[in-house]
């Protein structure tokens, strides 16, 4: 099982136009995710090469748009979803996983330190009640809530010309429409992860006219 993990990851990886380099480390995430799930009841899915393409590839999607972003801050982001899969991709960029779960945070110093993730740092607490020294150049999240939720309650943690980045698996139009003025969006992308079918979306967004 572990060569057919392997190969599995390295051929998304091809798909994504990642670094090949990052197939062990990923492996690795897997193993330690699939190991961890049952008595910390860390995602639904069960099976290692499901989780590979539902989370991991999931998650890689959003490698292509962090740009110059050296900041980023991973809100609801539970098993470390997508902040791990990425901070193994920008080892230059500064990540903050934030999860009010104490099972899921117990899990992901597991995986800093096994991973040796040095450029993640790993908060136990509501978005809304996080107050950072600094801002983030991006808020990022990956089924946290509708936009307009994560919008509010992480506001305080963007920078005035920084964005927010929604990773969706449904249609967001109703929650477009739901958008109060002081959020606009800047571009919503269709994503194509390797091995699935459904719909992946990536929703842009910024401070809108009431900017704070």
């Amino acid at each position: 099982m572990a060569e057919r993990l392997f190969d599995q990851i390295r051929q998304g990886l091809m798909t994504l136009d990642l670094d090949e380099e990052l197939v062990e480390p990923l492996t690795d995430y897997v193993n330690l995710l699939h190991k961890w799930n049952r008595p910390f009841n860390l995602t639904a899915v069960r099976r290692p090469k499901d989780m590979v393409i539902k989370h991991v590839f999931d998650s890689l999607t959003l490698a292509a748009y962090l740009g110059s972003f050296e900041r980023l801050c991973d809100v609801g982001t539970g098993a470390g979803l997508p902040g791990v899969p990425l901070a193994l991709c920008f080892p230059e960029k500064e990540f903050v996983l934030l999860d009010s779960n104490g099972k899921k945070t117990r899990f992901l110093f597991q995986v800093r330190e096994q991973l040796k993730l040095n450029n993640i740092n790993i908060v136990e607490g509501r978005a809304e009640s996080y107050q950072p020294e600094q801002r983030f150049d991006v808020v990022m999240s990956r089924a946290f809530a509708d936009l307009n939720r994560m919008c509010n309650l992480t506001a305080h943690l963007l920078k005035t010309d920084g964005v927010w980045l929604a990773m969706k698996s449904q249609s967001v139009d109703t929650e477009i429409a739901d958008l109060n003025t002081s959020t606009e969006i800047i571009e919503q992308i269709g994503l194509v992860v390797p091995g699935l079918e459904e719909l992946r979306q990536l929703v842009v967004l910024r401070r809108g006219e009431n900017k704070k």
